[in-house]
């Protein structure tokens, strides 16, 4: 990878997929994160509501990023039937959203911000997903048996659900996992070129 040795790039985030995608393609890498509620006006939509949250989780670091950093903010969500869903707070909420994603085709997208000393830039990357019809005890079990709350839409692709139930997917694999890999390594390396 072409990774200018000078530069430090921060992931401000705590997901342990973003963590292991990083480890993955072999990139040095701190983690920094500060809490952010991710709550967005009511008017945004799609891609618009993923962007606005990684530019919130960038904010606190504009007043104390070095010149040499990058900080990578990222947030997911599932956009369904003009709907954002997020992550479940409840067992029952976490059925009710995966009842409505089974026999249809939702997007995933994934918003990542780039925070430099002197510039901020934000992408964004959306993937389809199709899940056949999925049957009521497949969705209860995978519920008790695994964690459904700390993911948009409430499932991962690369647990039994969507190894189970997703029948298709248009776009990246890694965003519907929670980071576009491909993209934001292609970002790192067009800004890790600047002196």
């Amino acid at each position: 990878m072409n990774l200018n040795k000078n530069k430090e790039i921060i992931l401000a985030s705590n997901s342990p997929r973003r963590k292991f995608f990083f480890e993955l393609i072999d990139l040095p890498f701190t983690i920094k994160s500060f809490e952010t509620k991710e709550i967005y006006p009511k008017d945004l939509k799609g891609a618009s509501i993923a962007r606005y949250i990684a530019t919130k989780k960038a904010s606190p670091f504009k007043k104390i990023i070095k010149k040499n950093q990058i900080v990578i903010t990222a947030d997911t969500i599932v956009w369904h039937q003009n709907k954002c869903l997020g992550k479940p707070k409840s067992k029952n909420q976490a059925k009710e959203m995966l009842k409505s994603l089974s026999g249809k085709t939702h997007e995933v997208i994934t918003a990542v911000g780039f925070l430099t000393f002197d510039n901020f830039k934000c992408i964004d990357v959306t993937t389809k997903v199709t899940f056949k019809e999925i049957s009521e005890s497949l969705i209860e079990d995978y519920i008790k048996e695994q964690n459904p709350f700390d993911k948009a839409g409430g499932y991962a692709i690369q647990e039994s659900i969507g190894i189970l139930g997703i029948t298709k997917i248009v776009g990246s694999y890694s965003n519907v996992v929670g980071f576009p890999v491909s993209e934001v390594v292609d970002e790192i390396e067009k800004l890790s070129s600047n002196k």
